[in-house]
């Protein structure tokens, strides 16, 4: 027991003064009593918060393996830090199977000094470069500026004359991509417009109007082919394609929407005594946007052919891409309805200007288009490959490119695409990454994986579990797959990239070195949500002197962005909720549903509904981990977060007081008419309805309980400053005390500042602990 709380304990048998019988009134009304007093909170606590970060820098080693290749991909070599200081050369005969180090280090480190005339360590050999040469006997060695010939059989040395040449190609021969995709190449805009295939035109805008001339006669008069243009409605020369006979153009005419602006006020610049003024484009949701309409224009009759759009009325403000077919008879792009809840891929008639809905994707919710939409066109089979969660779960469909029939389902189960790698055209192949397609680990790890066009011969390549990046050898004949988990450092493995067979073990991360500091290695935990059947993970912080037998309060860091999940899944030495721990808390971070990468159902919790934030899951999967572990004292739960984070702790005050007792809130954004509009239109819909208003931290403001810090720095560009600032208002007007921290100069992330941070810590050691920080 803490000697403090002994002797506090011995003294009450004796009568209290006044005052500190009012601390302890006080304490035992916050549920604080006496036995329970903590320790944490120190100067000493704050040290070694503070010194977490240089402590625990460079204590895990054989984490990473950047591969050089032979020139004919058999073999490569890597140089892997085997600890502090020290560092060894490893050989890989890919198709042996075998590791091995480089050459002998020992006998290498003896002929470089007597060459070099001067010391040379094994562990730490001056050797900057390797070159594998066609004898698998003989390396050569780049030191300084000089160049030698190891021989590995009979360990001679040998000066070279000139310095060897580079060892391998660029690293983007690791990322090639298989020469049966097609991708789409298009003429760069030049200053003077866009030229077409056959070099005979120039097409180029003019007075927001689209005109055409002869490419090769500066003197030709330019013909206009457009009539409609204007400042409001204009073409833009980043938006003219070709078709590829050089007989068509397709456009973008672009109707201009509001210009809402907002204004900021630099309060103190560094280069003068007076504010400055600052101001912005950033539309909201509701206002009127942009417009993108397609055109298309005939160049030998100079005139324009029209293209009905009742099946693109009402496009989303990002212009879409353009992609002609090979023949030139058709041209295709994707159409984002505003709302989206409609997402459809429209093919035109180059001809006659008919439109054809090839895929005509619609959500009672919401289409989550920029996360998880994906179109490869197969030209040559006349056939298409789409992205969709029309079966709940994010999976592959192949579609016949001149009916628009599914011609079938290419993956499916529970379980998700989460990206496409790669498609092959010439093996009808796809590579892609899936997540929760091993049941028996966590959902938010990925998996390579291949299938056919047909659905058939679906492979997981990749078995470790943990969070992984897989890259590919130059011949794509194999892959290094490195995974790690938050409670397992970095493997990475070599494996056969045709059916994930295991070549050899690499390297297995050692934090021996870490563990040696104290710092404990965050716990995964998984508790049912809301419905009771579904698994919420997240993962638990412990400080370095835990002590299992005290009770510590319970800080949350959160982020519910809908447009993604945020549990950290690598291994890292260090975060900041590791030096957050260290005050005397534990630490959690969770994914509640309405957050993506799991399946359609549970990511359509946040439709129309980002107050939610996976409150309900949060709240029950702390209480099933205090259930498990009592030194969690869920008396005391704060909440922490940015931006998203921000809207989402000062909620967690609003709606559920009786849970969460202390927040920070960084650069909120609290009422979602306030923000940007592509962010939040997709998540809480258009037209802006009563919700909006409804889920704001504004409106509900008065329903604050507990203690709350706002944080804001005054030059945010990501989110306007305002929305903190008029929650401020909102609880002056329902008079409610609360902390209000303005960071002049500063952007979004103002709390995440050295001074930002120590006001974050101070608010929860003085709120949660009870006790004036550092003392």
């Amino acid at each position: 027991m803490n000697p403090q709380l002994s002797s506090s304990s011995q003294r009450q048998s004796q009568p209290l003064p006044h005052c500190l019988a009012i601390v302890v009134g006080l304490l035992i009304v916050s549920g604080l009593l006496p036995e329970q007093l903590p320790a944490q909170g120190t100067r000493a606590d704050y040290e070694r918060s503070a010194s977490l970060r240089e402590m625990t820098r460079n204590t895990v080693f054989r984490t990473q393996v950047n591969p050089r290749w032979s020139d004919d991909s058999r073999r490569f070599w890597y140089r892997v830090d085997t600890a502090r200081e020290a560092y060894e050369f490893v050989l890989v005969d890919v198709e042996a199977g075998r590791r091995e180090p480089a050459f002998d280090h020992a006998a290498v480190a003896e002929a470089l000094k007597a060459e070099l005339k001067r010391d040379v360590s094994a562990i730490r050999l001056p050797i900057r470069e390797l070159r594998l040469t066609a004898d698998p006997d003989s390396i050569d060695l780049l030191v300084d500026d000089a160049s030698f010939q190891w021989n590995r059989k009979t360990s001679g040395l040998k000066r070279l004359e000139a310095a060897a040449g580079p060892v391998t190609s660029p690293d983007s021969r690791n990322n090639r991509r298989d020469d049966g995709e097609r991708r789409e190449r298009r003429p760069d805009a030049q200053p003077d417009g866009v030229a077409s295939p056959d070099a005979r035109w120039m097409a180029f805008i003019r007075e927001h109007q689209l005109w055409l001339r002869p490419k090769d006669e500066a003197n030709a008069v330019p013909i206009a082919l457009s009539r409609t243009g204007s400042s409001a409605n204009a073409y833009h020369p980043r938006h003219i394609v070709w078709s590829p006979d050089s007989k068509k153009i397709a456009a973008i005419q672009i109707r201009a929407g509001d210009r809402r602006t907002v204004t900021l006020v630099e309060s103190s610049p560094a280069d003068q005594l007076q504010p400055k003024l600052h101001q912005f484009d950033y539309l909201k949701p509701g206002d009127e946007i942009p417009q993108p309409q397609i055109r298309l224009f005939d160049v030998e009759s100079k005139s324009e052919i029209a293209v009905p759009n009742e099946h693109f009325s009402s496009p989303w403000l990002d212009p879409p891409t353009i992609t002609w077919s090979p023949d030139s008879r058709r041209f295709y792009f994707v159409y984002n309805q505003r709302g989206h809840q409609v997402l459809r891929v429209i093919a035109v008639d180059a001809a006659s200007g008919t439109v054809q809905v090839l895929v005509n994707e619609q959500s009672p919710t919401f289409i989550d288009y920029a996360h998880k939409q994906f179109l490869h066109i197969h030209h040559a089979a006349r056939e298409l490959i789409w992205m969709s969660e029309r079966d709940g779960w994010n999976h592959l469909y192949r579609y016949d490119l001149q009916t628009g029939d599914v011609k079938n389902q290419i993956t499916r189960g529970e379980w998700l695409v989460r990206g496409v790698e790669r498609v092959d055209e010439k093996q009808q192949q796809i590579w892609f990454r899936a997540g929760g397609i091993r049941p028996e680990q966590n959902p938010y790890q990925q998996h390579l994986c291949r299938v056919n066009f047909d659905g058939s011969g679906l492979i997981v390549l990749t078995a470790g579990d943990g969070h992984r990046n897989v890259v590919f050898s130059p011949d794509g004949k194999f892959l290094l797959d490195r995974y790690s988990r938050v409670d397992l450092p970095p493997v990475t493995e070599l494996l056969s990239a045709e059916d994930g067979r295991l070549i050899c073990e690499l390297e297995r991360g050692d934090c021996g070195e870490l563990l040696k500091t104290g710092l404990k290695l965050p716990e995964r935990f998984v508790a049912k949500g809301r419905d009771g059947s579904t698994d919420i993970h997240g993962v638990i912080i412990r400080p370095t002197n835990f002590n299992p037998e005290k009770s510590y309060p319970v800080i949350e860091y959160i982020y519910a962005g809908p447009h993604g999940s945020f549990v950290p899944r690598d291994f890292t030495e260090h975060t900041g909720m590791h030096e957050m721990a260290e005050l005397g808390f534990i630490l959690v971070q969770i994914d509640g549903m309405g957050t993506s990468h799991r399946s359609k159902a549970f990511h359509d919790v946040c439709w129309k509904n980002l107050g939610d934030s996976g409150f309900p899951d949060r709240i029950l999967w702390i209480k099933a981990a205090a259930q498990q572990y009592p030194f969690m004292d869920l008396n005391r739960v704060g909440i922490y977060g940015g931006s998203a984070g921000g809207q989402s702790s000062t909620r967690a005050m609003l709606a559920h007081g009786d849970f969460y007792k202390v927040a920070v809130s960084d650069c909120g954004c609290h009422d979602n008419r306030m923000d940007k509009v592509w962010w939040n239109e997709l998540w809480m819909g258009w037209p802006v309805g009563p919700h909006y208003a409804e889920q704001s931290n504004v409106t509900q403001a008065h329903r604050l309980t507990g203690k709350l810090l706002l944080v804001v720095g005054e030059l945010d560009r990501n989110v306007d400053p305002a929305s903190t600032l008029q929650v401020a208002n909102a609880l002056i007007k329902a008079d409610r005390d609360f902390e209000l921290l303005l960071i002049p100069g500063a952007g979004h992330g103002a709390a995440e500042s050295p001074y930002g941070r120590r006001r974050r810590k101070d608010f929860f050691v003085r709120h949660l602990l009870g006790v004036e920080p550092r003392q």
